[in-house]
């Protein structure tokens, strides 16, 4: 199985982080959090390098609701080792944003093992190569996958942030939803089959 290799784009912690709210806070670098979609109630513990920036902004904001729910995650920071972003809680960082994987498996030519292509969101390929393109969307975009069956029963209209949601795509609406854990086996089994029969090879990211 291939191993997820995060490029710190930080597209989960907009998607995620919207919905994640400073309950209270007990020191400059403890926070109380609460996860809007589940309810969850989880303590984090802030990385020093972000302490003072988070505690100063979080006493800014806290008269002014609007501000923050615009602003997404308090703790998505700015990777200060690079490029893209960095979680300032990423060691006690809530069950959603471990458990997410922004592409799920790699996609390489049989022969010569370049890298084709990445299956992202659920059943979404992304890649430059047309053939590849175009067996995805002949043999594999229909085959029938159990999140999005599931996904097609969900309410809704109930919850905190449940409308907030619906801009996103089906993957994020599934680990919304508590979806993640749905067991598609088979889907993945079929869908390296119909890749070998033409060529490639599919290697799904580790759990």
């Amino acid at each position: 199985m291939a191993k997820f290799d995060c490029n710190w784009c930080g597209k989960c912690c907009q998607s995620f982080g919207e919905f994640i709210r400073i309950e209270r806070q007990l020191t400059n670098r403890d926070y109380y959090c609460r996860y809007g979609i589940t309810n969850e109630l989880f303590l984090v513990h802030v990385q020093p390098e972000f302490a003072d920036e988070i505690d100063e902004e979080f006493l800014e904001q806290s008269g002014n609701r609007k501000d923050a729910l615009e602003k997404g995650c308090a703790f998505m920071r700015k990777n200060p080792a690079g490029k893209g972003f960095a979680c300032a809680i990423y060691p006690n960082r809530p069950s959603i944003c471990r458990e997410f994987r922004c592409y799920r498996m790699l996609i390489h030519h049989h022969t010569s093992g370049e890298l084709r292509g990445k299956v992202i969101g659920i059943n979404e390929l992304k890649t430059q190569d047309e053939i590849l393109a175009a067996l995805w969307k002949e043999k594999i975009a229909h085959l029938p996958h159990p999140i999005e069956s599931q996904h097609a029963q969900i309410q809704h209209s109930h919850g905190p942030g449940a409308q907030a949601a619906h801009g996103h795509d089906t993957h994020i609406h599934a680990h919304l939803h508590g979806l993640q854990h749905t067991e598609d086996h088979e889907w993945v089994n079929n869908v390296i089959t119909v890749l070998a029969a033409h060529g490639y090879h599919g290697d799904p990211v580790e759990d």
